[in-house]
């Protein structure tokens, strides 16, 4: 394929309007798969660990594994954008995540498992800031809230489906079968970016190959905070004080020294890995504090919920991903509804009133027992996922519609960073106090030997995320449109 056939021009020449829905349509397959790859892990986590005979804090790497690598990789996207171009940019990573799929469900070994699933995140971080790159730069502002809610729609889909037909994967043909279940939407994911994807870079001028070159130091600087604080995390638990201690000093220390730099390469005029400009802006900087917080929450759920009803509730991997489906279509259907409301309705109001829901499905999973009717539990994860839908068209556009257009590639990257540093906490931070409460009710997780202290346990790990959402709803208040931008 000639250079030229993918410029933005001719490829809006050869589609018409439909185009800006046809590029939209080809990114939203690859973030499916991302997603899933991210999601569809937890429902595998109980036989994976039994398999390799992991403790809780190495099996709970499996999915910090790759949010750490997925937080560390956002931060490349605006670099790899401008110098390469869209297309190339999502075809390597989807590449990376198909060979990362692959890859595991080979592995023959604990370590194996762990690369491919670092490799997947990596692949994971680069695309998922695209799409609203391209929402905000494709459409017009009363179409955006449209646009966010046919995109999130879609991409709730697969991980709501996905943990359905993975628990009977796992269930018919072990934990491996799991990983293979992204190639087929990597494959077509490949096929849209060589038809619809253009080679430009975001504003629709040409990728720069010869630009500045990566801040490799402020990537090192953020990769070497992330790890310190995760670490210093589990440390606080299941290590000596002391490790803990200087571990957490350390990520203090690497991210004062990420922020020195980037603040020097600004004043040098250079590009900054990430553009702390940005936080000048009153919507962005709550709209980050947000995502931080709301991104603890949300993706330690995410880690927390399927080791609950397996190894709490004692139900089959199949049942657990069965449970989960139809508050995935709710979510799915939220999303449409919420996507037409962010038009014309404040994000303030929208993501406030989602994270108030997400709370409650929180704080309600305490009054869930050994012998609980599934539908108790179907009815608190549809309660959470309505919640979430109301947030996810609502957040990005909230904090980034006052951004100049030259921010919004760095904008979207770094709200994403920051949500996906609080998951990868998040992840930790649950498998921490989940271990912490099962200590104090003199209680484990040995399969098949669940008891009401156990379940206890469990309840009161849901209590700590639900306060986290109460935290992250008064930061929400803040997110409040100004009349002009500084």
């Amino acid at each position: 394929m000639k250079a030229s056939s993918g410029s933005l021009s001719l490829l809006r020449e050869r589609y018409g309007e439909r185009y800006r829905w046809l590029v939209l349509l080809s990114v939203m397959v690859g973030t499916m798969a991302s997603i899933m790859s991210s999601t569809i892990v937890n429902v595998a986590i109980p036989d994976m660990s039994h398999y390799f005979t992991l403790g809780q804090e190495r099996a709970q790497w499996v999915s910090s594994g790759f949010m750490v690598a997925t937080t560390v990789s956002m931060l490349t996207t605006p670099w790899l954008l401008a110098r390469y171009g869209y297309r190339a940019t999502y075809a390597g990573a989807m590449l990376l995540l198909l060979l990362g799929g692959v890859g595991g469900g080979l592995a023959q070994d604990f370590g194996l498992v762990l690369a491919a699933r670092v490799a997947e995140g990596l692949a994971a971080g680069v695309v998922q800031p695209i799409p609203a790159v391209i929402i905000l730069h494709a459409f017009k502002p009363h179409e955006q809230g449209r646009a966010s809610g046919v995109f999130g729609m879609g991409v709730v889909l697969a991980p709501a489906i996905g943990p359905s037909i993975g628990g009977l994967l796992v269930d018919w043909f072990g934990w491996r079968s799991i990983f293979f279940m992204v190639v087929p939407l990597c494959l077509v994911s490949l096929w849209l970016a060589y038809k619809f994807i253009p080679v430009t870079a975001p504003g629709g001028v040409k990728a720069d190959r010869q630009g500045d070159a990566l801040d490799w130091r402020g990537l090192v600087l953020g990769t070497m905070g992330t790890l310190c604080l995760l670490n210093g995390l589990v440390s606080l638990h299941g290590g000596s004080a002391g490790e803990a201690e200087a571990l957490l000093l350390g990520a203090v220390a690497a991210v004062a020294c990420f922020i020195a730099w980037q603040y020097r390469l600004i004043h040098q005029d250079r590009k900054p890995l990430m553009d702390l400009r940005l936080f000048q802006y009153k919507q962005f900087a709550m709209g980050s504090v947000v995502a931080f917080i709301y991104g603890t929450a949300l993706f330690g759920s995410t880690y927390l919920l399927p080791v609950f009803m397996q190894l709490g509730l004692e139900l089959s991997a199949s049942m657990v991903g069965t449970l989960m489906l139809p508050a995935g279509l709710v979510l799915a259907a939220t999303i449409a509804l919420v996507g037409r409301l962010a038009d014309r309705q404040p994000a303030h109001l929208l993501v406030s009133v989602g994270l108030a829901l997400l709370a409650l499905s929180f704080g309600l999973m305490v009054f869930v027992s050994l012998g609980a009717s599934l539908w108790i539990l179907v009815a608190f994860a549809i309660l959470g996922r309505i919640g979430l839908g109301f947030i996810l068209p609502s957040l990005n556009l909230g904090a980034m519609r006052p951004l100049e257009k030259s921010l919004i590639s760095q904008g979207s990257s770094t709200i994403g960073f920051l949500r996906m540093l609080g998951g990868a906490a998040g992840v930790s931070l649950c498998g921490i106090v989940l271990e912490w409460r099962l200590v104090a009710h003199g209680v484990s997780l040995v399969p098949g030997a669940s008891n009401p202290a156990r379940v206890a346990a469990f309840g009161e790990t849901f209590l700590m995320l639900m306060l986290l959402c109460c935290l992250a709803l008064v930061a929400a208040l803040q997110l409040r449109e100004v009349k002009s931008a500084p």
